[in-house]
């Protein structure tokens, strides 16, 4: 996992090690503040490598690519769903 603080000299918004909590597919989790990449994350809340991950937004689902970065700050809540095929 990333953990990254400010590179200004200036004071990180959450210390190193500060947890917070998420909602994995109806279970809360804790897990460090800040960037993470997405295929981490997964293995971080025990969300299995081949199943897709979405972030609920306001009821709206945002589907999460493997190789992105999300920074996580807490209350955030997902979901984990087989991959689906594309459209031929």
């Amino acid at each position: 996992m990333e953990n990254v603080g400010k590179s200004d000299g200036g004071p990180e918004k959450h210390p190193v090690n500060h947890l917070v909590e998420v909602m994995v597919d109806g279970h809360k989790k804790s897990v460090e503040a800040g960037p993470y990449r997405i295929s981490v994350f997964k293995h971080t809340v025990g969300v299995p490598p081949e199943k897709e991950l979405d972030q609920i937004i306001k009821g709206i689902i945002k589907p999460l690519d493997d190789n992105a970065t999300i920074n996580i700050a807490g209350h955030e809540v997902f979901i984990s769903h087989e991959r689906t095929g594309a459209a031929s």
